[in-house]
């Protein structure tokens, strides 16, 4: 497979791009389309992306029937491989009698079930842009030879059912299948924007479903403890580590509460003041720790042991030997609610802390009233 010869700098490193499954239709289209009309199968095809940069992808897998023909392009993932990274995309275009182009979604593309999204509950999760870029070179490949005839192009991914469980399309409410993506038709290395486009979509989804009170957490740690533990009845909307761009969205949107619930190992570093909590962004942990020690009145060797530890749980253990495990947690979930209310505004912001070792380590002041609410399951 042809890879895509276009590069950034990100760091000190220079990463090479890769291109989209938006993308892939859409030069599969292309390539499907003009063999219908033509008899022509190229070997290739080139792709102006959104993005202004060109993609050439080889055109593979050919296959024909009366009226109809197919082929796929594979997914060049570049430096930043997702979960569809290789995975080949298909376009079968057929005749139609009328003078329309009309774009569906086969095998392994998901289908929208929840309003919110970019598409409409029912549709192919084909997103407007990649659905322009197929209707582009569908209506590309008709003028270049001369036709006037209708065409479908129905695009699959054989196997995407199984990828999809690896993606947040479950989440989101797209079943069978992946999504046809793509705003720039470039994957560009780095995926935290993509992680915050998930994040920041789910918010839209929940908005849409008439949600008015919110339960976050970090991760999987949060969403057992939360469901296992507290007894909470609402889904959770995983954040990651992107804390910050979370509240920033759901404050825009008008959300009226947001409850966060998380182990202290992620949030001792939102005590701290980080709202993105990568380890390649932010840490902090074990200063934050070691601080909150010496302002209980811990010792110089207990500062030192809680600034040593390997982990949070093992910090723990070391103030509860000094009596010390209530005060200092008391005094970090307080940093970590005036950090919280800072960066909301006018939406209430309430926590709770939790760690594998000690369970409830601490809840801000009116994290009690909404806990009540999601135990009995309400969101709206």
């Amino acid at each position: 497979m042809a890879k895509l010869e276009h590069y950034i700098p990100v760091g000190r490193q220079r990463l090479r791009c890769g291109y989209t499954t938006g993308t892939c239709a859409a030069a599969a289209a292309r390539g499907a389309a003009a063999a219908l009309l033509t008899g022509n199968r190229a070997a290739a095809v080139e792709v102006t992306t959104p993005a202004g940069i060109p993609v050439r992808a080889e055109l593979l897998d050919w296959s024909q029937g009366p009226g109809w023909v197919r082929c796929a392009v594979e997914k060049d993932g570049g430096d930043d491989p997702d979960v569809t990274d290789g995975t080949r995309i298909y376009a079968t275009v057929s005749r139609r009698a009328d003078a329309v182009l009309v774009i569906e979604g086969g095998e392994g593309v998901g289908r929208v079930t929840r309003p919110g999204l970019d598409q409409p509950p029912g549709a192919a999760a084909i997103n407007s842009t990649p659905r322009r870029m197929i209707r582009e070179q569908l209506e590309a490949a008709r003028a270049e030879a001369g036709a006037r005839c209708g065409l479908t192009a129905v695009i699959s991914a054989p196997g995407g059912a199984a990828l999809a469980q690896k993606t947040f399309n479950p989440r989101l409410g797209i079943v069978g299948g992946i999504s046809i993506l793509g705003t720039s038709g470039i994957v560009r290395p780095m995926s935290e924007a993509a992680l915050v486009d998930s994040i920041t979509l789910e918010l839209d989804m929940a908005k849409a479903a008439g949600v008015r009170h919110l339960l976050v957490t970090p991760g999987n740690y949060g969403a057992d403890y939360a469901r296992t533990e507290l007894g909470l009845r609402t889904e959770p909307i995983s954040c990651s580590n992107y804390l910050g761009a979370a509240i920033d969205h759901a404050a825009g949107l008008g959300f009226e509460s947001f409850l966060l619930v998380g182990h202290l190992g992620k949030l001792v570093k939102v005590a701290g003041g980080a709202m993105n909590t990568h380890s390649n962004t932010a840490d902090g942990r074990r200063e934050t720790l070691a601080a909150h020690t010496a302002l209980a009145g811990g010792d110089r060797a207990l500062v030192r042991a809680v600034f040593e530890a390997a982990a949070t749980d093992a910090a723990l253990e070391a103030l509860e030997a000094a009596g010390l495990r209530g005060a200092v947690t008391a005094a970090l979930t307080r940093a970590l609610y005036e950090n919280l209310c800072r960066r909301a505004g006018e939406m209430r912001m309430e926590a709770v802390v939790f760690s594998n070792r000690f369970g409830l380590l601490g809840e801000t002041p009116g994290a009690e009233e909404l806990l009540a609410r999601h135990r009995r399951g309400e969101g709206a």
